[in-house]
């Protein structure tokens, strides 16, 4: 007994690629959009402009907090008041002021913290943590 017919064999055997060329075309489409055209190939002498001074370079300040709280502005021994106005006078001398904290292994988070509070009193926005990379075993 025959459960289809030849007919209907017979459409169920062909491919119908129309979706896959459809889709074909709309990433070769897309593709040429958005590939940009080099235009480095063509030799040309660009004229000359006039030379900017160039952005002085941002201060960065070093605080160092040792295993025993004391506080160090680069190479200055600070108390937290004294740390304190010391950011002050470099934020007021420049704004973009950045700040590198280097606390030893040993120091309480709360000295580190009482650094940051510092920075942050001041509108300091640029500050990181100075840190070793551990050695690999």
């Amino acid at each position: 007994m025959k459960k289809c017919s030849s007919a209907a064999h017979h459409t169920l055997t062909e491919l119908n690629i129309t979706p896959l060329l459809d889709l074909a075309f709309v990433l070769l489409v897309i593709f040429i959009l958005t590939t940009t055209p080099l235009a480095n190939d063509i030799q040309m002498k660009l004229p000359d402009a006039a030379k900017h001074q160039k952005d002085p370079p941002h201060s960065v300040r070093y605080i160092t907090v040792q295993a025993d709280g004391t506080l160090w502005l680069d190479k200055l021994k600070l108390d937290a008041n004294e740390l304190h106005d010391q950011l002050l006078n470099a934020r007021l001398g420049d704004t973009n002021t950045s700040v590198i904290v280097r606390g030893d292994s040993k120091t309480k988070y709360r000295e580190i913290r009482a650094v940051l509070d510092a920075c942050q009193s001041v509108n300091i926005l640029k500050v990181d943590l100075a840190t070793h990379a551990a050695d690999e075993k």
